[in-house]
């Protein structure tokens, strides 16, 4: 395997501290942002800014020892896998990146129908979707929802309508209370009863 002063070398770039140690943290594998390349680079040397950094990975990009890649709504990423022209999956939910070998047999969608004068020597293709991860935390979101309107529903249907139907026959009942008593005493008949008169004696 080739050390880090090899590649460099091959490639025709002169060996620095900084380049070997970006070179070092690519190969770890992954697909990285700027601001966590430097970060671990900084834990490899003393200090190195944020810029140059940035040149590095342009020199190491350019030479073909690096690749850059820059998802849709997402700031560039660099990975060391180059040179056999595989694609990526990216998560729309937590943008995790993972890559896919190319295509093999037959690819009419990496081979356009007019080059236009280009000579092509790249296809880049991406891939998006959902991670186990998410697909996983979406499903389970999806069905505490789901159980959560199914609660509400019995809430505040049916124990409403049931509530209400309890109050019309209370209602109900109280009005026929009410009546009877203003109605006063009936006979067999269901008739009311006339009130008892009074005599009076004459002369009293």
């Amino acid at each position: 395997m080739s050390t880090g002063e090899e590649l460099l070398r091959t490639h025709g770039l002169r060996v620095t501290r900084p380049r070997l140690a970006v070179l070092e943290v690519l190969t770890g594998g992954g697909h990285l942002e700027v601001d966590e390349i430097a970060r671990r680079v900084r834990v490899r040397l003393d200090s190195v800014s944020t810029q140059a950094v940035y040149d590095v990975l342009g020199a190491l990009s350019r030479a073909g020892l690096a690749r850059r890649i820059e998802p849709a709504g997402s700031s560039a990423r660099f990975e060391a896998r180059v040179g056999d022209n595989h694609h990526h999956l990216v998560c729309r939910g937590c943008g995790e990146i993972t890559d896919v070998d190319c295509v093999v047999g037959r690819r009419p969608c990496l081979m356009p129908s007019e080059a236009h004068g280009f000579e092509l020597d790249e296809a880049e293709i991406t891939f998006w979707g959902l991670c186990p991860a998410c697909r996983s935390r979406r499903d389970a979101e999806t069905e505490t929802a789901r159980r959560a309107n199914h609660d509400t529903e019995n809430e505040t249907t049916w124990p409403a309508s049931h509530d209400t139907k309890n109050q019309t026959m209370r209602r109900a009942s109280h009005d026929v209370a009410n009546v009877t008593q203003r109605s006063g005493p009936e006979d067999g008949a269901g008739l009311k009863k006339p009130a008892p008169s009074r005599t009076v004696p004459v002369g009293m």
